[in-house]
């Protein structure tokens, strides 16, 4: 186990832990650490608390001070002087005629490096560009290329619920998505309505998806013969949400649709213990059957 305490340098930026040795700082107060980048000011988001060595990535770096206003009024001048330093960039860039697209601007605390982030389809070459950065700023320059996620967190933004991005009001880390999410909630495979303003698949898709798989796994399939207190049906539609399942009853010669819980409804012609909401050890079902597979085969293409 590891005392540290943890900090972010961005709103909604990655958490990073630092050593917080004899100062021992609180949530929300400014500290001064060192960072690969150098002299770093950001700000403490929880407290000294003890983590297992596993989260931690080797070597733990100190924390240098508690930031004073000195710290603070230095800060609020280097922001400042981002937004003049990404024009000139932008100038340059256009002078070179590179295929760059500029997004954001950081400079590091003691002001021995300036980053640049931009996004682009291919590989550039900035050589010139740098030395010319380098003569203008007289201090170290970094060119970074990021992805489209990381250009949307940075740049901010609306998504289609009308709220501000999620990447860029509160998720420190990027989580996986896969187009099988959305299937599985039983949404449109429409890459345009599953998709965020950064045009990949939207990060709110994984919110939800561990409670679809669990509850899905407690329910029968669609197709599955089950019994219900009115009698033997076809499942024909699931509701995760609702945790209810709408069955096909036959009625004299037609046949009537209803919604059950799902406790109330069994599967048929299968071992007691799947019956037995209660048991603990549940008996799989079979494999899906090749339609299934050609429905997946055609939803990794969507995700490429």
């Amino acid at each position: 186990m590891a005392t540290v305490i943890g900090v972010r340098f961005r709103n909604a930026g990655k958490l990073y832990y630092f050593d917080p040795g004899q100062l021992w700082p609180t949530a929300g107060d400014a500290v001064i650490v060192e960072t690969v980048r150098g002299m770093e000011y950001g700000e403490v988001v929880t407290g000294v608390r003890e983590i297992s060595d596993d989260l931690i990535t080797p070597p733990l770096k100190m924390v240098i001070r508690i930031a004073t206003v000195e710290d603070a009024k230095r800060h609020e001048e280097n922001v400042s002087k981002e937004k003049d330093a990404l024009a000139i960039c932008q100038k340059k860039v256009d002078e070179h005629k590179l295929q760059m697209k500029l997004v954001g601007c950081e400079y590091t605390f003691d002001n021995s490096k300036i980053l640049f982030y931009f996004t682009s389809d291919k590989r550039v070459d900035f050589r010139v560009l740098v030395k010319d950065l380098a003569g203008v700023f007289r201090t170290r320059i970094e060119l970074r290329q990021i992805g489209v996620r990381d250009e949307a967190k940075m740049m901010g933004g609306l998504g289609i619920c009308g709220r501000q991005v999620c990447c860029a009001a509160f998720l420190g880390d990027f989580q996986p998505v896969s187009i099988k999410m959305a299937k599985e909630q039983s949404l449109s495979l429409n890459p345009n309505k599953i998709s965020g303003v950064c045009g990949r698949l939207m990060c709110c898709l994984k919110y939800e998806e561990d409670h679809y798989e669990a509850t899905r796994k407690q329910m029968p399939k669609v197709g599955k013969e089950v019994i219900t207190p009115d009698g033997n049906g076809t499942v024909i539609d699931l509701n995760i949400l609702k945790e209810t399942v709408r069955v096909r009853l036959p009625k004299g010669d037609s046949y009537e649709q209803k919604d059950f819980p799902m406790q109330d409804v069994k599967r048929a012609n299968l071992p007691q213990k799947w019956n037995n909401k209660h048991e603990e050890t549940v008996e799989e079902e079979p494999e899906e059957d090749v339609q299934e597979e050609m429905d997946e085969e055609i939803i990794d293409m969507l995700d490429e």
